[in-house]
């Protein structure tokens, strides 16, 4: 009786399969590559990174479409965040760190010679893993500080701090509070203070790197709503170690792997595609939990 017991529950286990997250991935409005008018997009070609002598990141051809959410997945160690850094040119300020292939946007490669850098990350802004306000600001200075330092002017701050808050999803929570720290907000108001800041200089692309990581269940969820809301205006990219998350937020999803080497972008489809019939067994194995 044990044997068999022990055997239906191993059955078990081994058959599991993502439909529940296919599901979740085809439950949300589906969106067209090329349908919004806001530019070509994003693409990166040949993409390689290293620090020092560790090649860690190999060959990664990836086409992000304007208007829609791409999310990163994979175990640890395999590239994701390394990679993401190398869109915004913010690999190269590692010490030892380089890259070869090219990253275009609009067409451009960023890392053109002659490129101004501090233009690229106006244009490709990130989010991190963690919050990080600045603390001896107050949530309006915060939001508004990126035009300070990269020396744009506005007509109307008021208005476009407002503005900023409200695509943020974080208005209705500090607009009478705007004098505040923003290190007085919780874990997810300081997460989506910095996706307000982020949002003021007007990028074309915003990168996200688990950004809900250090949140509870119900910041999360409105990282989320903001991350669809923005999806409308702008390309994301999100890593994140959450297969639900990726099912809820994104439209296409791209499996990396390290397989004792570099990593490597293994697959990548429409996210609905990736959970219900991956075209890779090791992406399958990953997305059902067998590994990772």
């Amino acid at each position: 009786m044990n044997e068999s017991h022990e055997s239906e529950k191993e059955n078990m286990e081994t058959t599991t399969r993502p439909s529940s997250l296919a599901d979740v991935a085809n439950a949300k409005e589906q969106k067209v590559p090329g349908t919004r008018a806001m530019g070509t997009g994003l693409e990166t070609r040949g993409i390689h990174a290293w620090f020092g002598n560790n090649h860690v990141l190999s060959d990664v051809n990836l086409d992000f479409a304007a208007g829609t959410v791409t999310a990163l997945i994979g175990p640890s160690g395999c590239g994701k965040s390394t990679f993401i850094r190398t869109i915004n040119r913010m690999h190269e300020f590692i010490p030892g760190a380089a890259m070869a292939g090219e990253v275009l946007l609009d067409g451009k490669d960023v890392y053109a010679p002659g490129t101004d850098v501090t233009k690229i990350r106006l244009q490709i802004g990130m989010v991190f893993q963690k919050p990080n306000p600045f603390p001896s600001m107050t949530i309006g200075e915060n939001v508004l500080s990126g035009l300070k330092l990269s020396q744009q002017k506005v007509s109307n701050k008021d208005e476009l701090l407002e503005e900023c808050l409200e695509r943020a999803g974080l208005w209705n929570e500090v607009k009478d509070r705007l004098g505040a720290h923003g290190g007085s907000l919780s874990g997810g108001q300081q997460q989506r203070l910095c996706i307000a800041r982020a949002l003021a200089v007007r990028p074309q692309v915003l990168l996200m790197d688990e950004p809900c990581s250090a949140l509870d269940p119900g910041s999360t969820l409105r990282i989320e709503e903001t991350i669809r809301h923005l999806s409308d205006t702008m390309t994301i990219i999100i890593v994140t170690h959450n297969m639900q998350q990726a099912a809820r937020v994104s439209d296409y999803t791209a499996f990396f792997l390290s397989d004792g080497g570099p990593g490597q972008m293994i697959e990548a489809s429409p996210t609905s595609e990736i959970f219900s019939r991956p075209r890779d067994k090791r992406t399958e194995n990953y997305v059902t939990g067998r590994f990772g």
